[in-house]
């Protein structure tokens, strides 16, 4: 028996209800399944591979998505697009922007080839001040800007210097940080890449890296769960702070707010989308392999129900209204840019082709879908390659 069998399956009492509906919706048939079972009878299972109960597929035919552009009964678009945000609000279990002053305090300077590194700490939200990473173009202003999201990777000794190149924190970070670009950036740090070709940049760390951890992999859930107790939620802080954080940049004066992008990589993809959903601020947004159908990644296996990660991009309840291009489409008609991996597991084929065809639905239903760009790379995985890069560079030049 393998180490999921283990742990998953286990004895239960099947009552004469739920053997009736598994029975008649074919699912789970087979030997230990509960449709196997007559009524009071003791059965083995409950739990497939991944920790998914064994009637998943009920679950997921339940899963409708009303709210959703197209089947919403809303017919206005602006109506749908503040009925659709103010939901996912509500599921963010995190309270609204409370205008905490961000009492930005400016820190150590360094200067780069065309552009000024700079250190700058904010009050994200009332309970806690972030340090981030801000660089600034030679020249005058107001530039454009970008909004730049860290992933998530497994990886939480470095956040904000998986993208900008660390400076001034010792050999041990800039080693880790150089060591990542490799492995996911073909050697590049996206901030300054943007910031060499004129984009002022912020990139902050989310909660639990760098400096606000680190944590370790198995420590996500329980971090997630205290917080929830706790009133609050860790993927709902995380939208909130990414919203603040375009506010802040937008409103600096260096940058022209109207040219204000979010951009990201994985977990940052999905932060990208999600803050150009829930922020006005955000003029466009680029998401580097992360968009997928909800029901077409939740399967036997797939990284997502494996927990821990998910934590970090899960709104419970808001399956029920709107799916993952659901959500990305409340910014629409905005540009928006989204780039996969053919080769990248984390994904399933399917969950990408049917989220970028009801991205494409709600684009062309505003006459806009020439400001939607959605790319398979076929000979790529879960990386934002250096050729990708140029590409969203090249895109950001054009829409901005």
């Amino acid at each position: 028996m393998s180490a999921p069998d283990r742990v998953g399956r286990r004895a239960f009492v099947v009552g004469t209800g739920a053997a009736a509906l598994l029975a008649g919706s074919g699912a789970g048939a087979g030997a230990g399944s509960a449709a196997a079972a007559e009524p009071g009878v003791v059965a083995e299972a409950g739990v497939v591979e991944g920790a998914l109960p064994d009637f998943h597929p009920l679950l997921k035919e339940e899963l409708r998505f009303p709210l959703a552009w197209g089947t919403s009964p809303i017919r206005d678009f602006r109506a749908w697009r503040r009925a659709a945000r103010a939901k996912v609000e509500e599921h963010l279990f995190v309270g609204p922007d409370d205008g905490t002053p961000y009492a930005p305090e400016f820190g150590a300077r360094a200067e780069a080839d065309g552009y000024t590194r700079e250190s700058v700490t904010l009050a994200l939200t009332r309970h806690e001040r972030v340090r981030g990473a801000l660089l600034t173009p030679h020249g005058t202003g107001p530039f454009p800007a970008v909004l730049l999201l860290h992933d998530h990777g497994s990886k939480f000794d470095i956040g904000k210097e998986k993208l900008v190149r660390p400076w001034g924190d010792g050999e041990a970070r800039l080693a880790s940080a150089q060591a990542w670009a490799d492995r996911c950036f073909s050697g590049r740090f996206v901030g300054d890449e943007l910031a060499r070709r004129g984009y002022v940049v912020l990139a902050l760390d989310a909660l639990g890296w760098g400096d606000r951890g680190p944590i370790t992999y198995e420590q996500q859930q329980a971090l997630a769960s205290n917080l929830f107790n706790l009133g609050s939620s860790l993927a709902g802080l995380m939208a909130r702070e990414d919203v603040r954080a375009a506010a802040f940049l937008a409103g600096l004066d260096r940058v022209d707010r109207r040219r204000v992008a979010a951009v990201g990589f994985s977990m940052g993809a999905f932060r990208a989308w999600q803050t150009a959903a829930l922020s006005d601020d955000i003029a466009a947004a680029a998401s580097v392999c992360w968009m997928t159908g909800l029901k077409e990644v939740m399967v036997p296996g797939n990284n997502i129900t494996r927990g821990q990660s998910a934590y970090h991009m899960l709104h419970p309840g808001l399956a029920r209204h709107l799916d993952f291009p659901d959500v990305a489409s409340i910014a629409a008609p905005r540009p928006m840019l989204f780039f996969h991996g053919a080769q990248d597991s984390l994904f399933t084929a399917e969950g990408v082709r049917v989220a970028y065809e009801k991205l494409g639905a709600v684009w062309r239903s505003r006459h806009a879908g020439e400001r939607l760009h959605t790319k398979v790379w076929p000979d790529l995985g879960h990386v934002f390659a250096d050729r990708m890069q140029d590409e969203v560079f090249s895109w950001l030049d054009s829409v901005l």
